[in-house]
């Protein structure tokens, strides 16, 4: 695109529409220098990006009016500098769109100055669409990664990588990792501290994602870490413990996932809460069960594994791991873990005779920290 700035006839909106500046302009004085005029973009540019400012500058003068509408005719916010010797635009600018720019300057000679023209922006090819979670106002787990996920493969993944922003009142530092092209989370090297409040800003309009495509939409998130509640499964003593604060608040016996097969053990690993269900229906043709109803269900991988009631396994829970890879709890000792448990938090396994691989959707903490920046785009 081109930014040549060049004396011109120009103009553009006010953040009260089109303004105009009539007391105390002056006389004309040819003994005075006349307003020149700068606009950038300048008249008859292609293809401006529709996130760079334009702007009105003007030395020797001041600006007296000045409009910028759409082809639709609405005028385009912006902000006049004290002196009026310059205007930027306060907004964005739509895709594919031919902007015209008119008003008036006038120079220290008295002698006005007409700006008009127009320019053309960027038109995609195609438009993506990304959403983001943690959710605003959400309540997440100390393990919680942020996730953002695109409709369609992103090219230039280091770009889009640029305009994600994380801040927090904790000051902890993270790092983004890519685990698909339509997929990026970020997180920090250990789980958050609790009672952290974080904000994300993944500024996206405008960007240029590769190959035509270009981000249709801002999406914000402001959300909070609760308190560090922590999950600990280890197989051979057949014990779910629960951490919250550092302290051990609960002991429950569980059956987990039978120890001589690699495919139905509790894999090893630290996994995060993914959902919540007070009733769920399990399937698993291959190894003879479909829809089979459990009460508190609580999903930590997408392999599979969940901690929920199972009465019908009494007689293994706290004794012998029976179940297909999920924490068999009684069902009070079941309703109270759901009860206490927030998506996000980290839920550690040990004492398994497998380690699941990094896979599954949410295998964040399945990977040490140079790992996981090495999955930054940003070298």
């Amino acid at each position: 695109m081109k930014r040549t700035l060049v004396a011109l006839v120009a103009g553009l909106t006010l953040l009260t529409g089109c303004s105009s500046v009539e007391a105390g302009t002056p006389k004309a004085d040819s003994s005075l220098p006349s307003a020149k005029v700068t606009l950038s973009p300048v008249d008859g540019t292609k293809d401006v990006q529709v996130t760079t400012p334009v702007q009105v500058t003007v030395v020797d003068g001041k600006i007296e009016s000045v409009a910028l509408k759409s082809p639709e005719g609405a005028e385009v916010k912006g902000t006049l500098t004290e002196d009026k010797s310059g205007w930027t635009t306060a907004e964005p600018l739509g895709y594919g769109k031919t902007y015209s720019y008119n008003g008036k300057a006038v120079g220290s000679d008295g002698k006005p100055v007409e700006l008009k023209g127009s320019f053309t922006t960027v038109a995609p090819g195609s438009q993506t669409r990304a959403t983001l979670w943690p959710s605003d106002n959400q309540t997440v787990g100390v393990a919680a990664p942020i996730m953002v996920k695109f409709e369609a493969p992103v090219q230039d993944k280091a770009t889009v990588e640029k305009a994600l922003k994380v801040t927090n009142s904790a000051n902890v530092q993270g790092s983004w990792a890519w685990l698909s092209a339509q997929e990026v989370h970020y997180r920090p090297e250990k789980y958050w501290p609790a009672n952290t409040t974080v904000k994300v800003e993944a500024k996206l309009y405008g960007v240029n994602y590769g190959g035509g495509a270009f981000g249709k939409a801002d999406v914000t998130s402001d959300f909070t870490v609760g308190r560090n509640q922590v999950v600990k499964i280890d197989n051979p003593t057949h014990r779910l413990k629960v951490f919250r604060d550092g302290a051990q608040v609960a002991d429950y016996p569980a059956s987990f996932g039978k120890d001589a097969d690699p495919e139905l053990t509790t894999p090893n690993g630290t996994f995060v809460v993914m959902a919540k269900n007070d009733t769920f229906s399990f399937d698993n043709p291959r190894y003879g069960y479909t829809n089979v109803v459990k009460k508190w269900a609580v999903r930590f991988s997408n392999h599979g594994e969940f901690i929920h009631e199972n009465n019908d396994n009494a007689a293994n829970i706290g004794s012998n791991n029976t179940s297909h890879g999920c924490a068999n709890l009684l069902e009070a000792d079941a309703k109270a873990y759901y009860d206490s448990a927030l998506v996000g938090d980290p839920v550690e396994v040990t004492g398994s005779i497998t380690t699941l691989p990094a896979q599954f959707d949410w295998y964040d903490w399945q990977l040490s920290w140079d790992q996981w920046k090495g999955k930054s785009a940003i070298k």
